[in-house]
């Protein structure tokens, strides 16, 4: 079995508590649409083109992101935090979404290698 970077194992720890958040407070849906294969087949081009942000995490984001952390294949830079601040907390706030928005920030943290 590969010894995985220290970075693999923050990013995939960071992305189980990413779901876990979703899950705990009702962002989940167990039997979601699957957006991952409009958004490889270019019918949905980013998480603005998807029914909810929530969904775009849970059916892009996530998924995305655990292939990148298992092949050790990062981008330089991750702004999904960013994303969600303007989701979140950018024309109003939306307090149960605070633990979220503060996970995806350490995400990027982690994926920019300051976390």
């Amino acid at each position: 079995m590969p010894t995985h970077s220290r970075k693999v194992t923050q990013a995939v720890a960071q992305l189980d508590a990413i779901e876990a958040e979703m899950r705990r407070i009702g962002y989940w849906q167990e039997n979601p649409p699957d957006l991952l294969e409009q958004f490889r087949s270019g019918a949905m081009r980013s998480y603005l083109d998807a029914p909810t942000f929530e969904l775009w995490l849970q059916c892009v984001f996530l998924p995305n992101a655990r292939k990148a952390a298992l092949d050790d294949a990062f981008p330089s830079r991750s702004q999904v935090g960013q994303m969600a601040q303007r989701q979140y907390n950018y024309h109003s706030d939306i307090p149960e979404a605070f633990d979220l928005l503060a996970l995806l920030h350490d995400f990027d943290r982690i994926i920019e290698g300051s976390g």
